[in-house]
């Protein structure tokens, strides 16, 4: 919380001191006549140059740092992943899939359409259903749904209550 009022502050006088250069650049074009003194008018633009390179140096810091949280997540997802995939490889070795059936519980879990899975896999729908019937059968569950539903309890570390 008490960074982003200090990152609100700053921005606010980012606004001000852009705002003040802006109106600065402005008085001789307008030919408005300066009424403060020389040495006010510099501890004005001193100030409203300070305040923005504290912006930049803020924003160059919040920027690695997101950087840094990204490169963590994509890490973290990378890991997940495999995870999943370690997980998926166990489960089908434990259920004894053949490599077909495991070709097709792979699409079945990512997703894919009967009618998807025998375009890919070049074969008949009939089979498909049949090999998708097998995978139900020898993973105990009734269903795509609750096929995947296995994975993710594993992956939670345990059932879902």
């Amino acid at each position: 919380m008490a960074r982003r009022v200090v990152i609100i502050l700053v921005l606010g006088l980012q606004v001000v001191a852009a705002s003040l250069f802006m109106f600065d650049l402005m008085i001789p074009i307008l030919g408005i006549p300066v009424i403060l003194d020389w040495t006010l008018h510099e501890v004005i633009e001193l100030t409203a140059a300070i305040s923005l390179i504290v912006g930049v140096v803020m924003g160059t810091l919040l920027l690695r740092r997101i950087e840094e949280r990204a490169e963590r997540v994509e890490s973290q997802l990378r890991a997940a992943s495999g995870a999943f995939a370690e997980l998926m490889q166990d489960r089908f070795e434990e259920w004894e899939l053949t490599p077909s059936e495991r070709d097709v519980a792979l699409f079945s879990i990512k997703g894919l359409s009967i009618q998807d899975i025998a375009a890919i896999r070049e074969v008949s729908e009939g089979t498909v259903k049949a090999q998708t019937n097998a995978i139900y059968r020898k993973a105990g569950v009734s269903g795509r749904p609750q096929l995947l539903s296995l994975f993710i309890e594993d992956l939670m570390d345990g059932p879902i209550t």
